[in-house]
Order: structure tokens, then sequence, then C-alpha cells
């Protein structure tokens, strides 16, 4: 195997890491949001809090994982 194509082979997996994780923070926000406002939040600035909470800890999980 060329090291070029390993290279190319090694980005190509970093970045659809990337995009998983990235997919699975905004995701958690957009969910946990949801769910709030389903279950009766005050307000949106209430539901988009529970958003930011299940963004932070959804945050930590990917550091930690990695």
């Amino acid at each position: 195997m060329c090291p070029r194509s390993w290279e190319r082979s090694n980005a190509m997996r970093r970045s659809v890491s990337v995009a998983r994780d990235l997919l699975l923070m905004f995701g958690a926000f957009v969910l946990a949001s949801a769910l709030a406002g389903a279950l009766g939040a005050v307000n949106l600035g209430t539901a988009l809090a529970f958003g930011q909470i299940a963004f932070a800890i959804t945050t930590v999980y990917v550091m930690l994982r990695h």
C-alpha cells in the first residue's frame, strides 16, 4: 500500500469520526430541547436550557471516549 493512500484513508476515517461526533452532539441538543418542550417546558428558553445541558454532557462523553 502506498503511503499516500494510507494518509488519505486515515484522513477520511478521521473526518468521518469528527462528523459522527458533531452529529451526536447536535442531535442530543435537538432531542433534549424537543423532549423538554413536549413534556411541558414553561417557554422556549427553558427547553433550550435542557438542550444545552444535553449538549454539554454529550461533549464530555465524546471527549472522554477519544
